[in-house]
C-alpha cells in the first residue's frame, strides 16, 4: 500500500529556484517516501525532529546544504506533507515543525 505525499506551497515555489540535480534527488526521495513510507534510515542525517512525526534528512552535503522537512499527517490514511525544501541555512527546524 502506497503513502500519499504532498508538498506544501512553499515547497513548490522553492522547488522552482533550486539546481536540477537537488530536485532529482528530491524525486527520488519522494518516490522512496511513497512506496515505503516515511522513515528514510538510509538518507544521509535522516532524523526524527523534536516534534512527533516530523522527520527530515539531507539532499546534499557541502556549501550549501540542502535538506527535506516533512511530516506525517495522517497515519492512518498514510499521508505525509512535505513542509521545507531548501538549504540548511535557512530552515528553522522549531518555526517548521
Amino acid at each position: 500500500m502506497t503513502w500519499d505525499v504532498r508538498l506544501s506551497t512553499q515547497v513548490c515555489k522553492n522547488l522552482r529556484k533550486l539546481p536540477r540535480v537537488i530536485v532529482d534527488i528530491f524525486q527520488i526521495l519522494l518516490a522512496e517516501m511513497e512506496l515505503s513510507g516515511p522513515l528514510r534510515h538510509g538518507w544521509p542525517n535522516f532524523g526524527k525532529l523534536s516534534k512527533k512525526d516530523c522527520y527530515h534528512c539531507h539532499l546534499q552535503k557541502g556549501r550549501p546544504t540542502y535538506v527535506v522537512v516533512w511530516k506525517i499527517t495522517d497515519r492512518k490514511e498514510r499521508k505525509i506533507e512535505v513542509i521545507y525544501l531548501g538549504t540548511h541555512e535557512r530552515v528553522n527546524y522549531r518555526r517548521i515543525c
